[in-house]
């Protein structure tokens, strides 16, 4: 090749390379405005719906629990505990505890005699679903054993007791 054609080629390469900065330059470009179009309108939005909640009120808290001093929430309270009131519960009576081993649980046979830590004639305790509740003493009613409630324990006291 000669000089001039070399020199021709070489300009033309140079305007091709040009050209096509010039290309990756728009694209770059528009892809920038294109971002910042995204981000206005999204800024737009935050705005618009910030906007929004300074202007809406708060919602009033949800009447989760019935007032007490409501008359007709009264009704509706005896009903609600007319309920409950069918709800079966365990109760029982106990006249004494012991700690014996294992050996002599084994040796236990019938007419075996466990003594019992409480003396005859104490209150028995008297416990629903596992809380003592009261004490009392045992009666016969109808060949039938029975307790006489001597001492109801207040919730206060269930407390205390709790606390030691």
């Amino acid at each position: 090749m000669t000089d001039e054609s070399e020199d021709k080629v070489t300009e033309e390469s140079q305007t091709v390379e040009e050209s096509g900065m010039e290309g990756a330059a728009d694209n770059t470009a528009a892809e920038e405005t294109s971002m910042e179009d995204d981000w206005a309108a999204a800024m737009a939005e935050q705005a618009q719906s910030d906007a929004a909640a300074v202007e809406t009120p708060p919602a009033p808290p949800a009447q989760i629990f019935p007032s007490f001093s409501d008359t007709a929430g009264k009704a509706s309270m005896m009903n609600e505990l007319d309920m409950i009131l069918d709800i079966p519960v365990q109760i029982s009576v106990e006249i004494g505890r012991s700690k014996i081993t294992i050996k002599n649980l084994l040796q236990l046979a019938h007419g075996s005699v466990v003594e019992l830590d409480a003396m005859a004639g104490e209150p028995m305790s008297v416990f629903v679903n596992g809380t003592l509740i009261a004490q009392g003493e045992v009666v016969v009613v109808n060949d039938k054993f029975g307790i006489r409630l001597t001492d109801i324990i207040t919730p206060s006291e269930r407390m205390r007791k709790l606390g030691h």
